[in-house]
């Protein structure tokens, strides 16, 4: 039965056609999707994965969950980040351009979290305009972040800039 094989795991959306390419007339200079993806990080379970659905506020964490205004409003919150990764290709290869981090927290028990949803559409367009935004992050998230960006492509880390890997380094 399909019920005993493991879950495929979903990686980086990395390769795609550019919707432009060859020509300068509708869409020409606008940013597309194709290249970002989101990684959601479980701070208590040490654990980050890539979960598509969070580009429509549908991930794993999100679904099923009342999200308030207020992080007072949720005091037992689980804490998440949501990191909007943004992949650039150039002639040397794919390498992580843009990386922002979103706070997320989550009670199941009661079915309420905190986001700021003007934060993550905020943070996910400066993803896509390679901006790094990872400081506010803790050490430990930091750590669990640094060490799957690596994982993934330890290619991609290397060609990434000196700023993203200072910026998590613990």
């Amino acid at each position: 039965m399909d019920n005993d094989k493991p879950k495929e795991k979903i990686g980086f959306n990395i390769i795609k056609n550019d919707p432009t390419e060859g020509h300068g007339g509708y869409g020409a200079g606008v940013l597309t999707l194709d290249n970002i993806s989101p990684v959601i990080i479980d701070v208590e379970e040490g654990e980050a994965v890539v979960d598509i659905g969070a580009m429509h506020a549908r991930s794993a964490v999100e679904r099923g969950i009342k999200f308030l205004k207020s992080k007072e409003e949720v005091p037992n919150g689980k804490p998440y980040w949501l990191v909007w990764v943004t992949i650039e290709t150039t002639e040397t290869g794919p390498y992580y351009a843009g990386v922002t981090a979103c706070e997320m927290t989550v009670d199941r028990s009661i079915r309420r979290g905190y986001k700021s949803l003007p934060e993550h559409v905020n943070k996910m367009d400066k993803s896509l305009k390679r901006h790094i935004m990872v400081d506010h992050m803790d050490a430990k998230s930091k750590a669990l972040l640094s060490a799957f960006l690596q994982q993934h492509n330890k290619d991609m880390w290397d060609r990434s800039s000196d700023k993203l890997k200072q910026e998590l380094a613990v």
